[in-house]
């Protein structure tokens, strides 16, 4: 028995005594390179699915926008979104993107005048002058809008704006780009009494502006281009009643007609009185000079 284990004992001790510590340092380099096997291979994945998703982890601004008015919608505000991103690319809060986005804005949306964007930390801030739509224009199946500087501006339903349809207007020529003014002399002179009104309604007709009745100007007899005799521009109300505006802005003296101030106050102090411009006389004529002109605060502004 003893010489069985004397030789066992022999057997054993015949291995290198370097085997244990090689093999525990192959063991950890071997786990080690299986490590970062296996990081690079997550990596790579992580790689291919950003590229598959756009996903980017400086894309976390948001686009805000201030100093909007009161009367833009829901839907307005999207389409600003949509423009601001319309060229596919992310948003992010550096100075490359916030030129990227008011370029956008400037070429696709045309609702924002002087567009500014500024970046802060997580967002990028967008500021300008809103144009307000006042005229609608319809040319075969194509409409648009119309601000008081006659820039053109896409039809977005807007109920909450008493937007007045513009009739009678010569269509040669006209080629309309959105975000560009129109020169029109007819459309011009349109835009212009809308422009009055408008300014009327915030004077003295707040709670109910009165252009909320009317349905559509008519300047099919600009200037006279139909016959010199009769009013060169017409306005009619929702239930069809004419409202006789007469000669263009500035021009009454050359046609002898009421001044533009007492147009207005005419015609304001009409509404004020009948409650209404609708279902109240066949038509209403505000040229006429000797006229009884009803006062109203409109000369000091």
């Amino acid at each position: 028995m003893r010489g069985i284990f004397e030789r066992k004992k022999k057997k054993r001790s015949t291995q290198p005594s370097w085997v244990g510590p090689t093999l525990v340092r192959i063991v950890k380099v071997a786990a080690v390179i299986g490590l970062l096997t296996g990081i690079a291979v997550g990596v790579g994945v992580l790689e291919k699915h950003v590229q598959q998703t756009g996903w980017c982890a400086e894309e976390i601004a948001q686009l805000e926008l201030v100093g909007v008015p009161e009367w833009v919608n829901d839907q307005l505000r999207d389409k600003v979104y949509s423009a601001a991103t319309a060229d596919g690319k992310g948003l992010t809060t550096d100075p490359k993107t916030a030129l990227r986005v008011q370029r956008n804005i400037q070429a696709l949306a045309g609702w924002i005048d002087n567009v500014q964007v500024q970046t802060k930390y997580d967002r990028l801030r967008v500021k300008g002058q809103w144009r307000k739509p006042l005229a609608l224009v319809k040319l075969g199946r194509q409409s648009f809008y119309v601000d008081a500087q006659q820039v053109v501006l896409e039809h977005v339903p807007m109920p909450n704006l008493p937007i007045v349809e513009v009739r009678g207007l010569s269509t040669s020529g006209i080629t309309p780009s959105l975000g560009q003014p129109l020169q029109r002399d007819d459309l011009g002179a349109a835009t212009a009494v809308l422009v009055q009104l408008d300014r009327m309604d915030g004077l003295v007709a707040t709670d109910k502006p009165l252009l909320f009745e009317i349905d559509y100007i008519d300047v099919s007899n600009f200037n006279g281009r139909k016959n010199p005799r009769m009013p060169h521009i017409l306005i009619y109300t929702k239930d069809n009643t004419p409202v006789v505006w007469g000669a263009e802005i500035g021009q009454w003296t050359k046609h002898l007609e009421a001044t533009d101030q007492q147009k207005l106050a005419k015609l304001y102090g009409y509404y004020e009185k009948a409650g209404t411009l609708m279902r109240a006389a066949k038509y209403i004529n505000l040229r006429d000079p000797q006229d009884m002109v009803i006062p109203l605060p409109i000369d000091k502004y």
